[in-house]
């Protein structure tokens, strides 16, 4: 394996980004995964419950 092919982003960063459009609203898809993860993360942050240590006698 040759040393660019290491150091090489997993996709194409020189091309044109993708584009989400909604009215005047204008975002990358990039971005939007993103949010969309952070998200889920602060969702299940609320949701789960929290862990307990032992018990208090």
């Amino acid at each position: 394996m040759h040393p660019e092919h290491v150091l090489s982003a997993p996709v194409d960063l020189s091309g044109i980004g993708y584009y989400v459009h909604w009215g005047v609203l204008q975002i990358s898809a990039a971005n939007l995964v993103v949010i969309a993860l952070m998200l889920i993360v602060f969702a299940l942050a609320l949701l789960l419950p929290f862990p307990r240590g032992r018990q208090r006698r």
